[in-house]
């Protein structure tokens, strides 16, 4: 997905110089400028890694050039409570920390670790993005997390070549997705890939699953722990997913084969040099790393559909993303706070968005920001949902059952792909890890 031209450069680069929001747009309130903030360095911490720390490099080197404060970013790895939590305790808090989950917010926010949003980045929220985005980033009623980064996780990716030689189309529902897999299947590939070695990527598929077919306000009291995991939806959505789980012509490696998949490995299954499988689920994300590990050009190599309705429902809009959070302990809360102003703006936005590999929930951004047309259009999808969208349940949850590799949600669904014939006992069992998880 993306690098832009050199129109895109330059329009970036007029931004920057100018203050505008992108090109065309008007002047930026939110940031500061004139370097104002010179010979100050704030400290960024998030568990971006690879390219995702490249391309954020890239908005913090933005930021240093319009106020002269530096920026200097470290990665926690997937377990950021547990990496800002230790720091904290030793007296080196960040002064920033990007937190991907719903639940680790909260966390933080309740053991009193986070600063509220300023008024100037509370007003680019109410003005600049969907209400749905503020009540995720607020806790018992304080604003306290800019989500900066999204990921729209209802997208299915898969070889257009694939698709085209066992003459289908993109299905418009699940029971199509499975039908259009058997063919795709005896054309000679699997029809799926399926990253089962990371258990967050099942609980994906479930809760897209969930949403269609049990609807916004269940999944909402699911994601609250407001209704139990023994709920009749609950296993409805495992039979439901358990088809294609235990579906060996449906999975490429069948249930071993993907228990041993990571997330990178499930997308070289289908857009690598040797290819096992024609369709991918994963959120937009998938296409950055077609593009930069497998050289494939998004839109013509690689495209996505949505994912489809369930069963009569409506097609889902599961969403994930990364919230600015300004810690009480960091050393320049003055520079941080100016720091989330303008990651607020549409101009920071551009920059990364020029780069590759990401989608604004800011409804001010410009689409022509992106880097290609596929990206442009999961970005105006995930725009267009609005209120509708649902963030990603397990990173609504304590991190105990949503978010730690081994435990609780990632797990049993894990087990579940090993063995999906009993979905009543594997609704029993996340309930039980859900309950003690909900109580600590």
């Amino acid at each position: 997905m993306r690098r832009r031209t050199t129109l895109l450069a330059s329009c970036t680069a007029l931004a920057l110089a100018l203050g505008a929001t992108a090109c065309g747009g008007g002047p930026v309130a939110a940031g500061g400028g004139g370097k104002s903030l010179s010979g100050q360095t704030i400290t960024v911490a998030g568990v971006w890694s690879g390219s995702e720390q490249k391309n954020f490099q890239k908005v913090l080197d933005a930021f240093t050039e319009k106020t002269g404060a530096s920026a200097r970013f470290t990665s926690t790895g997937d377990n950021v409570s547990t990496v800002v939590g230790s720091k904290i305790e030793g007296g080196n808090a960040p002064d920033v920390v990007m937190v991907p989950q719903v639940g680790v917010l909260q966390q933080f926010a309740k053991k009193g670790w986070l600063k509220p949003l300023s008024r100037t980045a509370q007003q680019s929220v109410d003005a600049n993005y969907a209400s749905v985005w503020k009540k995720y980033g607020s806790v018992d009623g304080t604003l306290y997390g800019l989500y900066f980064k999204a990921a729209h996780k209802s997208t299915v990716w898969y070889s257009p070549d694939a698709l085209d030689q066992a003459g289908v189309k993109p299905p418009k529902t699940y029971d199509a997705m499975l039908k259009a897999g058997h063919t795709v299947s005896d054309s000679g590939l699997a029809a799926f890939s399926v990253a089962g070695q990371d258990g967050w990527t099942l609980t994906d598929w479930f809760e897209n699953i969930y949403l269609s077919q049990a609807g916004p306000e269940k999944y909402d009291a699911l994601a609250a722990h407001k209704i139990k995991w023994t709920d009749p939806s609950v296993v409805e959505a495992l039979t439901t997913l358990g088809r294609l789980f235990k579906d060996k012509q449906l999975i490429a490696g069948g249930q071993k084969g993907a228990l041993n998949t990571d997330f990178p490995g499930s997308v070289e299954k289908v857009f690598g040099p040797e290819a096992q499988a024609g369709m991918v689920y994963e959120g937009d994300f998938v296409a950055g790393v077609a593009k930069d590990q497998f050289d494939k050009k998004i839109g013509q190599d690689a495209d996505f559909f949505p994912f489809p309705a369930v069963d009569g429902g409506k097609a889902p809009v599961v969403s994930g993303g990364d919230a600015a959070v300004v810690l009480k302990d960091g050393k320049n809360q003055k520079a941080a706070t100016r720091f989330l102003e303008y990651l607020a703006t549409p101009e920071a936005s551009a920059v990364w968005a020029g780069a590759g590999g990401f989608l604004s929930p800011n409804k001010k951004v410009d689409l022509a920001s992106y880097g290609d047309d596929v990206t442009r259009e999961t970005a105006k999808s995930l725009i267009a949902a609005g209120d509708s969208v649902r963030f990603d349940m397990s990173d609504q949850a304590p991190a105990a059952f949503g978010g730690t590799k081994g435990t609780g949600e990632w797990k049993l669904l894990q087990d579940f792909l090993r063995d999906p014939s009993d979905p009543k006992a594997t609704a029993a069992e996340l309930e039980r890890a859900a309950a003690k998880a909900y109580q600590d």
